[in-house]
């Protein structure tokens, strides 16, 4: 029995696949699951509650508070990962070249990525503080301005601010990424098209940029999976305000359900989440499949 087990590839990969099936269902379908049933309910800190149906979702969708959370929700999804992949693109290109200590800038890029979010987010709170903010004590010294800028008490300084920070921490997740896909083009397709008199925005447009979809879909999908879902870098800088101008979804949910008590529309807050998570996975999805970039794939038509 053990020998035919050893033997049979599909037998084998499903029971290495056991204990993270265990850990996904516990872990993930559990949550989801509770959370999808809170939803449809009038729970609150203390107490059950009863089942109440699409009552919660009927009210998120007339509450200006939710309305709101949804548009600083696709507003910073959307401009910090645009943000994001500009400058991580960039970042990989450069750091693609022969660049002398190219290793140790590689090291250093990732630094904003390996420390702690929380951590990060109190520095950036330091940076935006109204009184001692370091950005406008400088631009006071250069005498580009006469006063200290508000960053966090103006709602649309304080969102552009959070979305600073949130490109500060994920552009070297991308460019990492991308890095490394760079280094799978082979100098051969490079060579050929200076041959034939391609120059380097040709070379990047018709050679690297096709090459390259398929994992700057992986990246990109990872990328606004994360931007739509944070919570710490707002939760530590801002807690959604001023006025609730930087509440996303994640945000105000925590504060229903948690601040508030209000523990099922809260939940309803973050299972409206899902099919936004699910438009940009199927998104991703459906882009790979037009083109196969497996090894031994073809293009789809």
């Amino acid at each position: 029995m053990l020998e035919k087990l050893q033997n049979n590839r599909n037998a084998l990969g499903l029971l290495f696949m056991l204990p993270a099936a265990v850990l996904l269902l516990l872990f993930l379908t559990y949550p989801l699951g509770l959370g999808t049933w809170l939803g449809f309910t009038d729970a609150k800190v203390g107490r059950s509650g009863e089942w109440v149906g699409l009552e919660n979702y009927a009210f998120l969708v007339g509450d200006p508070i939710t309305q709101l959370a949804l548009f600083n929700t696709l507003f910073y999804t959307t401009v910090a990962s645009a943000l994001k992949f500009v400058l991580g693109l960039w970042l990989a290109l450069l750091l693609n070249r022969n660049l002398r200590f190219k290793t140790f800038f590689r090291a250093v890029i990732l630094l904003p990525y390996i420390v702690p979010t929380a951590l990060s987010a109190i520095a950036f709170w330091w940076i935006y503080d109204a009184q001692f903010s370091i950005i406008s004590w400088v631009l006071i010294k250069f005498g580009v301005i006469d006063k200290y800028i508000d960053f966090l008490g103006n709602p649309w300084n304080a969102r552009m601010s959070t979305i600073f920070a949130n490109v500060w921490r994920g552009v070297p997740f991308v460019a990492i990424t991308l890095l490394a896909g760079l280094q799978t083009i082979s100098p051969s397709f490079y060579e050929a098209s200076a041959i034939d008199g391609a120059t380097p925005w040709q070379q990047f447009r018709h050679v690297t940029l096709p090459l390259l979809t398929p994992i700057i879909a992986v990246v990109m999908t990872f990328s606004v999976l994360f931007t739509f879902t944070d919570f710490q870098l707002i939760y530590v800088i801002t807690r959604g305000g001023p006025l609730n101008s930087t509440h996303l979804m994640a945000t105000l949910s925590y504060q229903r359900a948690i601040s508030g008590g209000a523990l099922g529309e809260g939940a309803a807050i973050s299972i409206a989440m899902v099919p936004f998570l699910l438009s940009a996975i199927l998104f991703s999805y459906f882009g790979l499949q037009r083109r196969a970039w497996q090894q031994g794939g073809s293009d789809k038509t």
